[in-house]
């Protein structure tokens, strides 16, 4: 079943570059490098695979929470046109107005 179940699967994929995923990469490489500065070892030359390492674990757990995410916003708006069917009198459609009912008449002060 995993983070998304079964119903979600019909979503469209989101996008391998999402905005979880670039702060996730970029968090799992900034503690690789406070790993490096905190054990008194060059920051940006030491431990590139685990720069490397963290930052893909960061990316892919970033990419199913956008998943997870896609399918919990899904679910909402799912239930909410629902509601909206079911009960059309709360949600009756208003008149329309013109923009001339809408401002106030414009008297310029000379």
């Amino acid at each position: 079943m995993g983070l998304v179940p079964d119903l979600g699967k019909s979503l469209p994929p989101p996008s391998v570059a999402n905005r979880n995923s670039l702060w996730l990469a970029g968090v799992g490489w900034c503690s690789a490098m406070l790993h490096n500065a905190i054990n008194h070892r060059p920051p940006m030359k030491s431990g590139v695979h685990r720069q490397f390492l963290l930052a893909t674990i960061g990316w892919f757990i970033g990419y199913h929470v956008t998943k997870y995410e896609n399918y919990t916003y899904a679910k909402l708006d799912r239930d909410m046109n629902e509601y909206v069917r079911l009960h059309p009198e709360e949600f009756a459609a208003k008149e329309k107005k013109t923009f001339a009912e809408i401002v106030e008449p414009f008297h310029p002060v000379r």
